[in-house]
């Protein structure tokens, strides 16, 4: 099973937070270096790291993890949802008739 996007998504939470490796691994009472290597997949964060590390980002554990955990796709879908609900109402049309379509064709 591949484990890398544990890092990728811990990456994308701790830019959309406008931190820094280093500003994380204090947060989280972690390494700098230690953080660096979770994000490039080269480490993967033990329970007590990971628990740590989600804290400190303030997100849930299956955001983190929705790329390898069997119901990944609820949490996705749950994800999406809160993005398309903050779309105008004819736009969340148009995106749902494409969905539909290749629902369709699949």
């Amino acid at each position: 099973m591949q484990y890398n996007s544990i890092g990728t998504n811990i990456r994308k939470f701790r830019t959309e937070k406008k931190l820094r490796q280093e500003d994380l691994a204090e947060r989280a009472g972690l390494s700098a270096n230690y953080i660096g290597m979770v994000e490039r997949g080269e480490k993967i964060p033990s329970l007590e790291s990971f628990i740590s590390i989600v804290n400190a980002l303030g997100v849930s554990a299956d955001m983190v993890l929705h790329d390898v955990l069997e119901t990944g796709y609820e949490v996705k879908g749950s994800l999406l949802n809160d993005k398309l609900r903050n779309l105008p109402k004819h736009d969340r049309e148009k995106i749902f008739a494409v969905i539909e379509t290749m629902i369709k064709h699949s």
